[in-house]
């Protein structure tokens, strides 16, 4: 994996939990809202809508860079809509960030052939 698609992977890792906790957030103020006269929604709501439009973006660029197949970048995609799909999202790239290391250690030493 080459520097900017590990790069890519990282920023959209990173957004992806900010962006979960955004959208809980949002969901909470709306409940309140309704039940108070406490209204944070046109703040939380901002706040959510530029983590949600940061993760589109750089989703976009990681499914551009890592060629996932279309099921994977859907994936990834709806996970950004559901409440607490961007936990899920941080936990499944790390993983998939710390394999595409210890692949390339492995043909760094010989190891492996790919």
């Amino acid at each position: 994996m080459d520097i900017k698609t590990a790069t890519a992977l990282r920023r959209l890792r990173l957004v992806s939990a900010p962006e979960a906790v955004s959208f809980l957030l949002l969901l909470v103020c709306s409940a309140l809202k309704r039940t108070t006269d406490f209204n944070a929604v046109p703040v939380m709501g901002s706040i959510h809508g530029v983590l949600f439009i940061l993760y589109v973006i750089f989703w976009a660029d990681a499914w551009n860079r890592t060629r996932w197949s279309a099921k994977t970048g859907l994936f990834y995609f709806v996970l950004s809509v559901l409440p607490t799909g961007g936990f899920f999202a941080e936990r499944k790239l790390k993983r998939e960030a710390e394999n595409a290391v210890i692949a390339s250690r492995a043909r760094k030493e010989g190891i492996v052939n790919a």
